[in-house]
């Protein structure tokens, strides 16, 4: 299927994980924290990064893992996009949005490499 034993060699997953421990601290301070909607929401499009990449990989096959690998990408952009409403809400820095950004980007970019290269092994 691929070149990992385990899900946890994959760099997207290993970033992903990263980025749901710096949502959740983030999103447990100031007006974040009140706002249980979006609080929530945020942090499940985080963590569906990661339990995709994961579900994927545990299925066994190339075809499978390519399929949950663009439904994390998917949670990639919704988080994103959430975290625009963040920024909008002054619940976020522009730091904290431009760090974050920068980061989802980067999980998502590492997520379509992962993509293009299993659709070779196919």
């Amino acid at each position: 299927m691929s070149k990992f034993s385990s899900f946890e060699e994959i760099k997207a997953w290993q970033q992903a994980r990263e980025l749901n421990s710096e949502i959740y601290t983030l999103s447990d301070k100031g007006l974040f924290k009140a706002d249980f909607d979006l609080k929530s929401q945020i942090r499940r499009s985080s963590i569906s990064i990661t339990s995709n990449i994961a579900e994927g990989f545990e299925r066994g096959t190339t075809k499978e893992f390519i399929r949950f690998l663009y439904v994390a990408k998917g949670s990639a952009g919704e988080f994103r996009s959430q975290l625009y409403l963040a920024q909008d809400l002054k619940y976020i820095t522009s730091e904290d949005f431009e760090r974050l950004s920068a980061r989802v980007n980067e999980i998502s970019k590492m997520i379509s490499g992962l993509i293009k290269y299993l659709d070779t092994t196919l």
